[in-house]
């Protein structure tokens, strides 16, 4: 049993939503790429020598810091979707860590990153595979 709508009676809550999150990853990547070149002075550009790892930690901070304070990264709530854990409520910052985290693991290695592809456009809730693992889910945001 879950708090969650379901997806057969609530169609309304996942209706367009595997699109709605390529739209949202497209703006994120756009902004964590520009948070990352204007950070990189701050480091003295030691960033620039390290950059996979800098980008990485820029946007690792990016996504658990935006999701723990919204639900929804900047890119998330320009599509009108936002994450949900398992009883339906926003995520917190410790379920925010575990997602970012379960989603960077599975951009890091290209089998998880097309079952996860996969498992969004296949499953009723639209769920991709760090949302199957922590039970969250993405919902189009009530207007």
């Amino acid at each position: 049993m879950t708090a969650l709508p379901d997806p057969d009676y609530q169609a309304e809550f996942y209706s367009g939503v595997p699109a709605k999150r390529l739209f949202a990853w497209v703006v994120d990547s756009v902004l964590i790429t520009l948070a990352a070149i204007v950070l990189v002075p701050l480091t003295g550009f030691v960033g620039l020598f390290v950059w996979p790892l800098f980008y990485l930690a820029v946007g690792l901070a990016y996504r658990v810091i935006t999701i723990a304070n919204g639900s929804a990264t900047p890119g998330m709530a320009m599509a009108g979707i936002e994450l949900r854990s398992a009883t339906g409520a926003r995520v917190d910052f410790g379920e925010a860590v575990l997602h970012t985290g379960a989603y960077s693991i599975s951009l890091a290695f290209f089998p998880l990153q097309l079952l996860s592809i996969v498992l969004m456009l296949s499953t009723a809730r639209g769920q991709s595979l760090p949302d199957h693992l922590l039970g969250t889910v993405v919902l189009r945001r009530r207007i």
